[in-house]
């Protein structure tokens, strides 16, 4: 299961301990350590709520924990950062040059969301 590795990964690139990760979103400062070590040893899984908390702490969209393919993490990474404008040109511009849609059916299935 790739979560504990991409939390892993985003919380030694933030410099945080596991215990001040753990305090960061809220868990008692005794059970902080072993809570996020379990987390990242695959032990157990937080909720979706917790799994938010940690995306906001590391600064990292929660799509980034769960995604396995290198070159995909990094894009999801990038287009993070841009503001909302710039993502909806890149997201124009990936239809245009390369006719690629985000659904099968040629009309966005997010767009009716």
């Amino acid at each position: 299961m790739i979560f504990g590795e991409r939390l892993k990964q985003a919380r030694n690139k933030a410099g945080l301990s596991q215990e001040n990760l753990g305090i960061k979103i809220g868990i008692a400062p005794s059970s902080a350590s072993p809570r996020i070590n379990q987390y990242e040893r695959n032990r157990h899984r937080p909720s979706d709520q917790v799994i938010v908390q940690l995306a906001l702490a590391l600064g990292v969209p929660t799509a980034f924990f769960y995604t396995e393919d290198k070159n995909l993490t990094k894009l999801i990474l990038q287009c993070s950062q841009l503001e909302a404008g710039k993502q909806k040109t890149l997201t124009e511009y990936i239809e245009k040059e390369y006719g690629i849609k985000c659904c099968a059916e040629g009309k966005c299935c997010i767009d009716d969301i």
